[in-house]
């Protein structure tokens, strides 16, 4: 799409002033056939918008507010944020999305249980779900906060949960490498019960993203796009195909659009 630029390099030789910056993660990003989230929602807004895409693929919370892409999350509110009519957050997935992120969080030995629950440790102390979930709601509170200190009272922030991702194993160019299965398995969580953990797992972040929303409910904004895909919707364990991200963009980010006077 003409309107969306992942280089603010090639946005100014254009000309284009972005009135929208998208900071995010792969579903901004997503670089295979059929392009990302972001590609979708720049045929949604008004023609008069640009859409200038911050971060990158693994990008977690922490990376925009402390982490890697946080001088250039700064810089680009810097320079636009008084012409911005929105942001835009892609903010949370990679945070337990990965070997090392999801394993920690799990008991040593699922095989018994019955419940999501019953398969992730206890408790509030370092690498457990709930230190993850206030880390992740954490960075995502100080950037709105950085957010709303540079754009004009009228801007918008929006936020989104995902959907419930498929831990298929199935990796980003296919084969047996993914970001989910290989944790679940090691922690012998049943077969059966594997798909209800991840849902536990987005459920949890999106009530720490609702809480969020009660920061300025005029101003921030939740899309929550969670239960719209189908198993046949996804390209691999995290990432949509082009028809997802394209039923997510039009069924749950469309109204929200819509209702902030983008579109």
């Amino acid at each position: 799409m003409d309107n969306v630029y992942w280089s603010w390099d090639a946005s100014t030789a254009d000309g284009g002033n972005p009135s929208i910056l998208a900071i995010g993660d792969s579903w901004f990003w997503f670089p295979l056939p059929g392009g990302s989230l972001i590609n979708q929602l720049g045929k949604l807004v008004n023609a008069d918008h640009y859409i200038l895409a911050v971060g990158n693929n693994g990008a977690e919370a922490f990376d925009y507010v402390e982490g890697k892409y946080r001088k250039d999350v700064r810089r680009q509110l810097g320079l636009h944020g008084p012409s911005l009519s929105a942001v835009f957050i892609s903010g949370g997935g990679n945070d337990f999305a990965g070997f090392n992120d999801l394993r920690p969080m799990l008991n040593d030995d699922c095989s018994q249980a019955t419940t999501p629950e019953q398969c992730f440790r206890p408790g509030n102390d370092a690498r457990t779900l709930e230190w993850l979930m206030t880390k992740t709601a954490d960075s995502h509170r100080a950037l709105i906060g950085q957010i709303m200190a540079s754009v004009p009272p009228a801007a918008k922030i929006v936020l989104h949960n995902y959907d419930y991702a498929q831990p298929t194993g199935k990796g980003p160019f296919g084969g047996n490498s993914g970001w989910l299965k290989p944790a679940l398995d090691d922690a012998q969580v049943p077969t059966a019960l594997q798909a209800d953990c991840i849902r536990y797992l987005i459920d949890r972040m999106t009530t720490k993203l609702r809480v969020l929303t009660a920061i300025d409910p005029n101003r921030v904004f939740l899309v929550e796009s969670a239960g719209t895909l189908t198993p046949q919707d996804w390209v691999n364990e995290l990432h949509p195909k082009e028809s997802g991200f394209k039923k997510i963009a039009r069924q749950k980010w469309l109204p929200v659009l819509t209702a902030i006077g983008l579109t």
